[in-house]
């Protein structure tokens, strides 16, 4: 079920969400999936291919450009579509609406083994910067963006790039992270240093820069790559403790080498038994 908000501050104002207020449910628990009920004419938008199934009420349509901005122009569109491109995504995004009298539900699977994270960009200031492919779905209003990294260095050896994705508005958006996830709020002036890959995302306040890890046996043989990203307080940051990358890079590994999980003489012992 939707998360219990924590209690507001006396005297504190709420004002309504601009974008669709959704409520959802998290399964699973290193393979996740989402779903999501949508009250009559509400709309979640969503990465291509991610959805996992819809009741037979939901109204599907890809969207060239920027869903949250119905009424812009091609040439608008083109833009948005074309900031997508440059963050690894598709040229497309589906909305999916309810489009019938009554309560409807969708759901969502995340592409590789780990977490699905929620965001409220309300209590979260209004923006969010992530890594450029873990966006799976959020509330129609939200706009999925670029930013680009502020130090030419951060942009060269970030394992990002140049450019990072940025989530505006005032919705709930849902980000996959491989692994398990850790939150993190750092005071102002705290720094932690963090795998490049790790990252999954951090809010604007927080700033981001990347160092190099030193020592000619760290460079060489530590394992760890030649540059650590550096996060400096104040804001929260979210890391998580399997990228696809590694988890790719391991795979491709095994592939390549066709390690034999309990065979001391591992693909040359297939010789043997007759599999080669």
């Amino acid at each position: 079920m939707t998360p219990t908000p924590p209690p507001l501050p006396s005297g504190a104002r709420v004002y309504p969400r601009r974008s669709h207020e959704i409520d959802f449910r998290i399964h699973g628990d290193d393979m996740q999936f989402i779903e999501v009920d949508l009250d009559p004419g509400e709309t979640v938008i969503a990465e291509a291919g991610s959805m996992m199934f819809m009741s037979d009420g939901i109204r599907m349509e890809t969207v060239f450009g920027d869903p949250s901005q119905p009424q812009q122009d091609f040439f608008g569109k083109l833009l948005s579509a074309g900031k997508r491109v440059l963050t690894g995504e598709s040229l497309f995004m589906t909305t999916f609406t309810a489009g019938g009298p009554r309560r409807e539900t969708i759901a969502f699977a995340a592409p590789y083994p780990g977490k699905i994270v929620e965001f409220d960009l309300r209590e979260l200031g209004g923006e969010l910067l992530c890594q450029k492919d873990s966006f799976l779905c959020a509330a129609k209003g939200v706009t999925i963006g670029i930013a680009f990294t502020k130090r030419f260095g951060a942009g060269l050896f970030g394992g990002e790039g140049f450019i990072l994705q940025r989530l505006a508005g005032d919705g709930l958006a849902f980000m996959n992270a491989g692994g398990m996830v850790l939150r993190r709020t750092l005071a102002p002036g705290e720094r932690l240093r963090v795998d490049t890959g790790c990252i999954v995302g951090f809010q604007p306040s927080v700033d981001y820069d990347i160092q190099f890890v030193g020592g000619f046996k760290n460079t060489l043989f530590g394992g760890e790559g030649l540059f650590f990203a550096t996060l400096r307080g104040p804001g929260d940051i979210w890391l998580q403790s399997l990228p696809f990358s590694r988890l790719a890079g391991r795979i491709a590994r095994a592939v390549l080498f066709r390690k034999e999980e309990g065979s001391v003489l591992g693909g040359l012992g297939n010789l043997f038994d007759g599999r080669e």
